[in-house]
């Protein structure tokens, strides 16, 4: 990701400036004070709380870094609300294969595979954009193996 054009939705948008507030505002101020009580502990060369904690605080440090810099990155797109073709923000609801499944497709930066948010750059993602119920849409996964699908409803 590291020159990558991050793509929101304004709903991947907010949660992400949500994180970010929590982050900042109380996750920020638990870690110091476990820190601040393992320090207590006495010498901090051998405590497993204060190293705990530290590495606590990198992680946070790191995810902040990283939200700010998809947010300052990011350009948010709005699902066109009468478009019958899919887009990002879009609900897709697919046959593959006698099996319905379901996807909002989203940008990389908010997608979340255990949600069915998947990317619109993610094989099934960018196969489906542009695509209209009805339509019929073959790709290749990242295994090699071909994923078709027929288009069954897409939502905003």
């Amino acid at each position: 990701m590291a020159n990558d054009n991050f793509i929101l939705t304004p709903e991947g948008r907010q949660k992400l400036e949500e994180e970010l507030h929590y982050l900042e505002n109380e996750k920020r101020a638990e870690v110091g004070e476990r820190i601040k009580v393992a320090r207590e502990f006495g010498d901090i060369s051998e405590n497993s709380e204060y190293d705990d904690a530290k590495n606590e605080q990198g992680m946070v440090e790191a995810r902040i870094a990283e939200i700010s810099r998809i947010l300052s990155e990011a350009t948010v797109v709005n699902t066109p609300k009468r478009s019958n073709k899919v887009n990002i923000g879009s609900t897709v609801t697919v046959d593959m294969g006698g099996k319905e499944r379901v996807f909002t497709i989203v940008g990389a930066a908010e997608s979340d595979v255990a949600n069915n948010k998947i990317s619109n750059e993610s094989p099934v993602g960018s196969a489906l954009i542009g695509h209209k119920k009805g339509d019929h849409v073959e790709t290749v996964g990242p295994t090699g193996r071909a994923i078709e699908m027929d288009i069954i409803k897409i939502e905003r």
